[in-house]
């Protein structure tokens, strides 16, 4: 079968059975990372339908931000996935189960599991790019109004003199994570592209600290320069 075809299916299965409120997890987040993936398999040798498969179903249990057992989400979705390929796709190959539930497994970052295959790598790296670039700057804002978490510490937005705190400021989830992220991708092009998308977060950085300094048309340097030596070092 081809892929569009598995393709079509699945999104099929999604639109019956996935119903979510979380935007950040959705079908069009399935599709983007799937996207992704595909460029980044010009460059490697993987195989396609296995992730495919992991990049639809990789968040299929997906649990909130402050749940306790978050860090178990990409277990509890990489075994209900090959469920779902067990029950509802007889015809899935099963021989393929385990690439796809160690991909799934792998591609968290909470969950801290290293990806040792090359599907596994190329969906982990497609999944985190999500969190970067305007997407990610979106999800970060929205997901701190879901939980009502301030956007900055207006006294010390950027953490010059308190420790970084991303569960109280939203802003400080940046610095925790997201310009880490570039330094953890598992493919040179993943790589390459987890920069640029990074570099778009710090220019947001440089011009809000801008604006909170009461200049509504410039942006930080100093700022910019800060983050971007992080962000190459």
């Amino acid at each position: 079968m081809e892929l569009t075809q598995w393709q079509h299916r699945f999104e099929s299965w999604l639109e019956q059975h996935h119903s979510t409120d979380d935007t950040a997890h959705d079908i069009s987040h399935f599709r983007r990372v799937w996207m992704t993936a595909q460029k980044m398999m010009v460059n490697e040798v993987a195989d396609p339908l296995v992730v495919l498969t992991s990049c639809y179903f990789h968040d299929i249990v997906s649990l909130p931000k402050n749940h306790p057992e978050r860090s178990q989400s990409s277990v509890l979705a990489a075994c209900k996935t090959r469920q779902i390929l067990s029950d509802d796709f007889p015809d899935f190959p099963p021989e393929r189960y385990s690439a796809v539930e160690h991909a799934i497994e792998a591609h968290s970052f909470s969950a801290a599991i290293t990806p040792l295959t090359p599907e596994a790598k190329i969906v982990q790296d497609a999944d985190r790019l999500e969190a970067l670039g305007a997407i990610g700057l979106a999800r970060v804002f929205a997901v701190s109004g879901a939980l009502g978490v301030p956007l900055f510490d207006a006294n010390d937005p950027f953490a010059d003199s308190r420790t970084l705190n991303d569960k109280a400021f939203a802003l400080d989830h940046f610095q925790t994570k997201l310009l880490r992220l570039p330094d953890t991708m598992q493919t040179e092009i993943g790589r390459e592209m987890a920069r640029h998308n990074a570099d778009y977060l710090i220019q947001f950085m440089a011009k809000l600290s801008a604006e909170l300094q009461g200049d509504c048309l410039g942006v930080d340097s100093q700022v910019q320069s800060r983050f971007r030596r992080s962000l190459q070092s």
